[in-house]
């Protein structure tokens, strides 16, 4: 009975699959992207991690970037579709998904390119939106 109890408290975050990504760090970031868990998706990052999102420098460390995505990010889903992978130099990994991006205003096609080092801590990612220059524009916040 106890089990029952606790199996009915117990949530389950938002599984993504992501064709031809299974590695967990790239998946948990999604999750926890969409589900506002902001700590949780900056502890995914190397202590020198970048994340570079679309119109911003570098944001580098946990904590930047942690703050970053709850000030820029609350309303913002992810929605990964695809991607590749590619081992790289000194045991680093990059993985490129493409997906789409959905905020309260917009909803626009991105490409995240991940760097995970040997640990499978993100060491970088770039966030690019896959827009023409005249949708950016109407993009904008009036």
């Amino acid at each position: 009975m106890l089990s029952s109890q606790l199996s009915q408290s117990v949530t389950v975050p938002e599984q993504f699959t992501i064709e031809g990504i299974a590695e967990p760090t790239i998946l948990r970031y999604f999750q926890t992207l969409n589900a506002g868990e902001f700590d949780d998706t900056a502890s995914l990052f190397a202590d020198d991690g970048i994340m570079h999102p679309p119109f911003e420098s570098g944001i580098v460390g946990k904590d930047a970037i942690a703050s970053y995505l709850k000030q820029e990010a609350p309303d913002i889903k992810a929605y990964p579709r695809q991607g590749v992978s590619e081992n790289l130099e000194e045991g680093t990994v990059q993985f490129q998904v493409t997906g789409k991006a959905q905020t309260s205003w917009c909803g626009v096609n991105v490409l995240w390119q991940f760097i995970l080092n040997q640990q499978q801590q993100i060491l970088y990612v770039k966030i690019k939106l896959l827009a023409s220059p005249q949708e950016l524009l109407n993009m904008r916040r009036d």
